[in-house]
């Protein structure tokens, strides 16, 4: 009775690394603020998803069947959210960092993955496709926990350095504007995606 390893390590990077509203907002971050300055929101972020994991490990999926409506009614507030945070994204300019805007810090991140739609189905994915019956709650939880937080360790920063990277490229140009909003229409699509094509 265990968890099958490495297909969840395969399912894991899959999902991570494909853009998604975390990785867009990483991406805008970097790309805002540099690379340097996103890392307190890129902790954040890594161990704001460890918030979801271990309720869900411990029962919380109990309670979304005892009171469906209510986790029906979050998960649309969440994409509203998000969406919202693509509407900052596409007016942004990134040729602002030196007027004093500071980059959003730890706490900001922490909140991403509970009110992102995409993390909520990666890791009900994780524990109903990966989990063998009878595996110990512990057990399973931690070992869910290890494998997608190394997964983010490893690809959340690329994400961040690779707005840094474009920005530098793109600030102050032309192609600016419709880098932004290029970036806000990947966050709300990957919402919609979420939500309506039954995607993870």
């Amino acid at each position: 009775m265990s968890v099958a390893l490495l297909p969840l390590a395969v399912f894991a990077l899959s999902q991570i690394g494909t853009p998604g509203p975390a990785n867009m907002a990483m991406l805008a971050t970097g790309a805002r603020f540099g690379f340097r300055a996103a890392l307190p929101f890129v902790a954040g972020v890594v161990l704001g998803k460890q918030l979801i994991i271990w309720p869900v490990g411990f029962g919380l999926m109990q309670l979304a069947e005892a009171a469906p409506s209510v986790f029906v009614a979050l998960k649309y507030l969440s994409a509203a959210y998000i969406i919202w945070l693509a509407w900052k994204v596409a007016n942004m300019r990134l040729n602002l960092r030196e007027s004093g805007a500071r980059a959003p810090g730890f706490l900001a991140g922490l909140i991403v993955h509970p009110l992102n739609p995409k993390a909520w189905a990666m890791i009900l994915g994780s524990f109903t496709a990966f989990v063998a019956p009878g595996t110990g709650t512990f057990h399973a939880t931690a070992t869910i926990a290890a494998i997608l937080m190394a997964c983010q360790l490893l690809l959340h920063p690329l994400w961040t350095l690779a707005g840094d990277r474009i920005a530098k490229t793109v600030a102050g140009t032309t192609a600016e504007p419709y880098l932004m909003w290029t970036l806000a229409a990947l966050t709300v699509a990957s919402v919609l995606f979420v939500l309506f094509g039954g995607g993870t």
